[in-house]
Parts: structure tokens; sequence; C-alpha cells
């Protein structure tokens, strides 16, 4: 990730560093709240940030200073220091919560642009999500509807059955009609943690991004405070979940059930309760008589729709989003994709959406001409970045793209791609917008 030719820090900047990193944080305590206790506890948050962040910059300072005898000695150093700083990256993100796990949980899947080994240790983010108390939620309620949980539903269970970075979700059974529901209700905590740490995480980016300008990640921090308040907004996922349920509704002998949605607030969510199993439950497809193939079929499908159709696209597909149940009621798909989680939605704009699906037919066709003219068009790539960018979009070296992709990698092609696109793909995504937002798309297909 970084070469020896980056910028090193001096110890007097690592000093204006901590006490610059101090007087953010104190200008952040103040927006964040009046109460010692609240002020103590965003000072904790603070130094923790701004402890890891001067230690890791330090280490890659003196890493990277550093001269070993021998040149094979280079690669084993810097490993070595990636995963020092990953190792306390993760401690800090884990006491911290909030915002920081799903921070954690994204860079944790960006093996195409950061280390292995920073990727690799943030992989147990996916399943570390924090927990409300059953006592927090209540509280919730009645500040957002007025009236406790036992006004609303018969009965509502006060272990989760599902934890996520932001929310958690409940069984319940709505007093007015009796219908089993799933409640997704707001982790209470964030109301009081978010802008400060989005600033914080602001200001690591930018800080990252001065002394290692090649290796820009602070269109990051751009992305979570453009995302966030979406995800935050249960009425805004309500109507997004409603306004695909009708869609698809219309598109005959498509599998896709969205559950319906009772009633929404910003941190409330009453829906459907309904229940399948992971995709890649192997043993439930298969003892199900459920093609693996159709399934395959069945996700390009949906998801196609929302890219090149003229509904917003579902920017958040992960595994623990996307279910399959059976169904014996009808007889092809003998199957149902459930979707989950409906608070990042995009709207494509139709012209992006011709010009990408073009692209896109170039590349089938290896036909290198409207390749470059559609890459340029979605995206505004030069004929210099157009190989790097050719590869990440399909994950293949650039002579297979301009021959065929659809011949299976070689492990050398898997081996050699994996090692080679990430320094240059992060420099060319941190600087271009357009980019960026083509590579998120393409990371939906």
């Amino acid at each position: 990730m970084f070469s020896k030719q980056t910028e090193i820090l001096s110890l007097r900047d690592m000093s204006l560093l901590t006490a610059t990193t101090g007087t953010v944080g104190a200008g952040a305590l103040v927006a964040v709240s009046d109460e010692v206790k609240h002020v103590y506890a965003a000072s904790e948050r603070t130094v923790r940030v701004a402890t890891t962040l001067v230690t890791c910059m330090n280490d890659y300072r003196v890493t990277l200073k550093h001269k070993p005898e021998k040149v094979e000695e280079w690669p084993s150093l810097l490993k070595a220091c990636h995963q020092r700083c990953a190792d306390r990256t993760l401690r800090a993100i884990e006491k911290n919560g909030s915002i920081f796990i799903k921070l954690g949980q994204h860079l944790s899947s960006m093996g195409y642009l950061l280390p292995l080994e920073w990727t690799e240790t943030f992989v147990p983010l996916q399943d570390k999500c924090p927990v409300s108390s059953y006592e927090s939620i209540e509280e919730m309620f009645i500040e957002d509807t007025g009236s406790p949980i036992s006004d609303h539903f018969i009965s509502f269970e006060k272990e989760p059955i599902g934890a996520a970075s932001l929310a958690q979700v409940h069984k319940a059974t709505l007093k007015a009609t009796g219908q089993e529901v799933a409640v997704k209700v707001q982790h209470p905590a964030l109301a009081e943690w978010v802008p400060l740490d989005l600033a914080l995480t602001r200001f690591t980016f930018s800080t990252l991004k001065r002394w290692f300008p090649d290796y820009d990640l602070s269109w990051l921090s751009d992305e979570m405070e453009n995302s966030l308040p979406q995800e935050l907004d249960f009425a805004l996922e309500g109507e997004n979940a409603m306004r695909t349920r009708r869609h698809f509704a219309n598109i005959h002998g498509s599998p896709l059930i969205i559950p319906d949605v009772k009633w929404s607030l910003r941190r409330i969510l009453v829906m459907e309760y309904v229940t399948g199993h992971r995709t890649d439950d192997l043993d439930y497809i298969d003892s199900h008589g459920i093609d693996r193939d159709e399934v395959s079929a069945a996700l390009a499908r949906i998801f196609n729709e929302m890219i090149f159709g003229d509904t917003p696209l579902h920017c958040d597909p992960h595994g623990g989003n996307i279910a399959i149940r059976s169904n014996s009621a009808r007889r092809k798909p003998n199957f149902d994709i459930i979707l989950y989680d409906h608070g990042l939605y995009r709207d494509i704009p139709k012209q992006l959406r011709r010009d990408y699906a073009k692209l896109w037919l170039a590349v089938i066709d290896a036909n290198e001409k409207d390749m470059r003219r559609y890459a340029h068009a979605v995206a505004g790539i030069t004929d210099a970045q157009f190989p790097l960018f050719a590869s990440a979009i399909t994950g293949r070296d650039y002579r297979a793209v301009t021959r065929t992709v659809v011949s299976h990698r070689s492990a050398a092609e898997k081996e050699e791609m994996s090692g080679a696109m990430g320094d240059g793909l992060l420099q060319q995504v941190g600087r271009r917008e357009p980019y960026r937002n083509m590579t998120l798309l393409a990371n939906a297909m």
C-alpha cells in the first residue's frame, strides 16, 4: 500500500498532529453535549482515535525510513507494519462501536484496494454488531411514539433476532391485527455519537490524505456523510421498500419478495415477518430441490433490473440482506428471493444506465474501441486510465479483457490481479468521483 517514496513524517509533525486532533475533538465535544459525563465519554472516544492514528502513522514513518540490509526483507517489514496498525485500529473500532463498526465492515470488503493484512483483520467485524438493551429500546419507543411498546404489540421478544451496526430486529405481534411482524429499531446510542464520530472519521482520512497523498481514502468519509442520513431514516427506508415492491409486482414470474411495511418512523420500522435461508446455505437449497443455477440467474435478473431498468438501485446487497425460501406453490422458479434492508438506494440517471449497458456489451464483444468510448462516458476515464478501469470492473487481466472475458481465469491470472490492482486503483478511485460511483455500481452486479 505504501512505498518508500512516501513523504516521511518528522517527530515534530507527529506532535503537531496530536495537538490538532485534540483541538478537533474538543470542538466536537461542545457540539455533542454539555453534560459532564457525555463530555468525558466523548473525550475517551476522541483520544482513542487520536492515539491510534498517531501511533500508526509513526509506525509507518519508522518502517518507511528503515533501510534493511537485504532488499528482499522490505516486503515482510511492510507487511508486519500493516498488521500491527490493523490490529491497533481494530481494537479502537471495537471499543468505540457506533458507525466505526460499519466503517470497519466496509473496509473489510475492500480487498481490491487495501493490503490483505487490513482487510482480513477487519473480517470479524462482519459478525460483531452491538446489541442495544430492551430498556433503551423501550425508552426510544416512548420518546418517538409517545407510548410504550405494549401499546403497539401483543408480544415483543426482548432478545433481537438479528443485529447490525446501525439497528437490530425484534419479532413481535401487532396489537391491532394479531399479525406477526419484524420490528427494526435503530440503536438509541447512535443519536448521541454520530456527529462526533463523523467528524473524527473525516479528520482521520483527511490527515492520512495529507501525509500519504497517493492513497486517498477521504472519499470514504464523504460517502458515509452522504449515505448515513439515508440509512438512519427508517421512514425513508419504508418508502424505498414499498416503491421497489410495487415495481417488481408488475414483473411476471419474478421471485422477489419484499416484506410489506406496516408503519415506519425515523428510528422504527414495522414490517411483515418474512424469513428465509442465506443464499449460500447449499444444504437447504439442495434438500428442497432448488436449482443453484436458477438462483444465480434470478439474482442476476433482479439486480440487472435495478441497474438497467427504471427502478432505484439497492446499494447494499451483501449476503445478510438476501435470503431464499422454498415455494412449492410455484413451479418455476420453485423458490422466493427475499430482499431486506432498503435504507441505501440510489436513483441512476437513464443516460448513465444506457451508457453502462453499452459498456458491458462492448466488454462481452471484446470491442476495445467501444469499451474506451463508454468508459469515458460513464466515468470520465482517459485512454491512459482505461486498462486499470477495465480490470477493476471485470476482475480480469487487461489482455484478457481485450480478447474475451468469457474464458475462465487461470490461477496465475487470479494471483497476478490480486497483487497488481490495489495501489493504482486506490489512487484513481480516490481522485475521481464518477469512477467511484461506477466501481460501486459494478459491485452490485
